[in-house]
C-alpha cells in the first residue's frame, strides 16, 4: 500500500474543484495497475463526490446546496457565546457544515490496467464549503503495482500512444539535468515540474526525431529534455509577469519564492537549455531554437501591450499565440526532425503542423480557465486582463457582448470577475472556441497526409486532437 496527500488551494467560498487527471496522476505515478485509490477528505467543510464537470450544472449543485443549507440562515454553531474553546479565528461557517452532510468525505476509485475507471462524463470533486482555504486529502493506494516512473507522463501521452522506454529516457534526462544544479534554481523547477505538465513539446521532439534515417534515441532524449526546460523557464516568467498566484494547482515559483528568484530561475534554464541544445552540434536545430526563443520573448512583449486595448481582437490574439505558443510547438517539431536528417518537405510539413497544433492548443487553454479544474482559479485570464479568445467573442456576442465590454472597461474584482465568466459560459464564446481550435487541429492533420512519416501519422493525428479535447 501506497499513503500519501492530495494538496491544493481554493478561491472561491463554494467551488467544486476537478481532480480527476490529479488522481490519474498519482495512479500513475505509483504504478498501480490493479486495485483501488481511496480518498479522505481531511476537512469538515470540504466534500467530495463524483459527478459530471459541465459548468452550468455545477452551479445548479452550488444553487441546491444554498437553497438546502442557506448561507445567511441562523445556526447554533456559529453562536459563539454558547460554545468552549473556540478558536480567535473560527469562521462562521454553521451553514457549510451542514452542506457537508449531503456530500461525503470519503470515496474509494477502481482502477483497471493502470487506469482510473470512470464513466465517460464523470469526474471526481473536492466540494470546498468554506473557502477559499488550503485543502488536503488523505490517499491510499493498494493492490498490484508496477514500478513507477520517476517522472510521471500526462493523459494525452497516454492516449497518443507514447512507450514506456521513450518517456523514461526523457523524464530520466530531466531528472539528471536537474540533479547538477544548485539547489536555489534546482528546487523550485523541480516543484513546477513534478506538478504534473503535458510533456507535449518533448513528446513532439521525441516523435519526429524517428522520422529521418538518422535515428539516435539519448541525443533526442537530451533534445526533448531541453526543450521542456526552455518551455517551463518561460512559464515561470510568464506567472512572474502576469502575477500569478498558482499554476498546476500549487503556488507558482513568484509567489513562492519571490519575484528575485523567479527571474533568476527562469534565466537560468534559458542559459541551461541552450547550452544542451548547443552541444548536440547541429546548427540547423540550435538556430530553430534560438530563433523559436526570440519571437516568444518578442511575443510577450505584444502581449503586454495589448492589455491596454482590453480584451483585443482576433488578429491580436493570433499575432501573439503565434510567437508564444506555436512558435515553440513548431520548433518542436522541427527541430527533432531535422536532428533526425528528414527530407526538407517533411521539415516543413511539420512545421506548419505544430504551429497549426499550437495555435489551437493556446485556444484550448483559453478555454480551460473556464473550467474549475484548470489548477488555477476561474477567471484568472479576466483578473490579469490577458488576451483570450473566449473573451474576445463574448465581448462581440450579441445578448451579453455590451455588459461583458461595460465589465472589462471599469475596475475587476471578486465579483466583476465572476460576473464575466459567467457571461462568458452563458454565451456562444466557448463553443466557437471549441470549433474554431477543432477545425485548427484539422488543418494541421492535413498538413502532414501527403508527406513519409515512418509510420507515426496515426500518432500525431492522436496527440494533435487529444491537445484540444481536454479541461485541464
Amino acid at each position: 500500500m501506497i499513503s500519501g496527500r492530495l494538496r491544493f488551494d481554493t478561491s472561491h467560498a463554494t467551488e467544486f474543484v476537478d481532480l480527476t487527471q490529479r488522481v490519474s496522476d498519482e495512479i500513475e505515478k505509483a504504478g498501480l495497475r490493479t486495485g483501488r485509490i481511496h480518498l479522505q477528505s481531511l476537512h469538515t467543510t470540504l466534500g467530495l463526490a463524483i459527478n459530471e464537470n459541465e459548468p452550468l450544472l455545477l452551479r445548479d449543485f452550488e444553487h441546491l446546496l444554498e437553497r438546502l443549507a442557506p448561507g445567511d440562515a441562523g445556526y447554533e454553531h456559529d453562536d459563539f457565546t454558547r460554545r468552549f474553546e473556540v478558536a480567535v479565528d473560527e469562521p462562521v461557517n454553521g451553514h457549510a457544515h451542514c452542506r457537508q452532510l449531503l456530500l461525503t468525505g470519503f470515496l474509494t476509485l477502481l482502477v483497471e490496467e493502470g487506469r482510473l475507471v470512470m464513466g465517460r462524463w464523470q469526474s471526481v470533486f473536492a466540494v470546498e464549503l468554506d473557502g477559499p482555504r488550503h485543502r488536503q486529502l488523505a490517499m491510499q493506494l493498494d493492490g498490484e503495482f508496477s514500478p513507477p516512473h520517476r517522472v510521471g507522463r500526462s493523459a494525452a501521452q497516454s492516449a497518443a500512444g507514447w512507450g514506456d522506454e521513450t518517456t523514461q529516457l526523457v523524464e530520466m534526462e530531466i531528472t539528471r539535468q536537474l540533479m547538477t544544479d544548485p539547489d536555489p534554481v534546482a528546487v523550485p523547477m523541480r516543484r513546477l515540474m513534478e506538478a504534473g505538465g503535458k510533456r507535449l513539446r518533448p513528446k513532439l521532439v521525441q516523435l519526429t526525431s524517428r522520422i529521418g534515417p538518422r535515428q539516435e534515441p539519448v541525443r533526442a532524449a537530451s533534445l526533448a529534455a531541453a526543450v521542456e526546460l526552455l518551455h517551463n523557464a518561460t512559464l515561470i516568467h510568464d506567472d512572474y509577469v502576469d502575477e500569478s498566484t498558482h499554476r498546476r494547482g500549487r503556488p507558482t515559483v513568484a509567489a513562492a519564492e519571490g519575484a528575485e528568484r523567479a527571474i533568476a530561475v527562469g534565466d537560468y534554464y534559458f542559459a541551461k537549455a541552450t547550452r544542451l541544445i548547443a552541444e548536440l552540434g547541429n546548427a540547423s536545430v540550435a538556430t530553430t531554437m534560438a530563433e523559436a526563443l526570440e519571437a516568444i520573448c518578442a511575443s510577450q512583449i505584444d502581449d503586454v501591450a495589448q492589455r491596454g486595448a482590453f480584451p483585443g481582437d482576433h488578429d491580436s490574439y493570433l499575432r501573439v499565440v503565434r510567437g508564444k505558443t506555436a512558435a515553440l510547438f513548431a520548433a518542436a517539431c522541427v527541430s527533432g526532425a531535422l536532428l533526425s536528417d528528414a527530407p526538407a518537405d517533411v521539415v516543413e510539413a511539420l512545421r506548419r503542423y505544430g504551429e497549426l497544433l499550437g495555435i489551437a492548443f493556446q485556444m484550448a487553454d483559453d478555454m480551460v480557465d473556464f473550467s474549475p479544474d484548470s489548477g488555477k482559479p476561474i477567471g484568472l485570464d479576466i483578473r490579469q486582463r490577458a488576451l483570450s479568445l473566449p473573451l474576445i467573442y463574448a465581448a462581440e456576442d450579441r445578448s451579453v457582448g455590451k455588459e461583458v465590454r461595460d465589465l472589462l472597461a471599469g475596475s475587476l474584482g471578486d465579483r466583476e470577475v465572476d460576473r464575466v465568466a459567467d457571461l462568458v459560459t452563458a454565451s456562444d464564446a466557448l463553443r466557437r472556441v471549441g470549433d474554431e481550435a477543432r477545425g485548427l487541429v484539422e488543418e494541421a492533420v492535413r498538413e502532414i497526409e501527403a508527406v513519409e512519416l515512418d509510420g507515426l501519422r496515426p500518432t500525431l493525428v492522436g496527440l494533435a486532437r487529444s491537445a484540444v479535447d481536454r479541461t485541464a
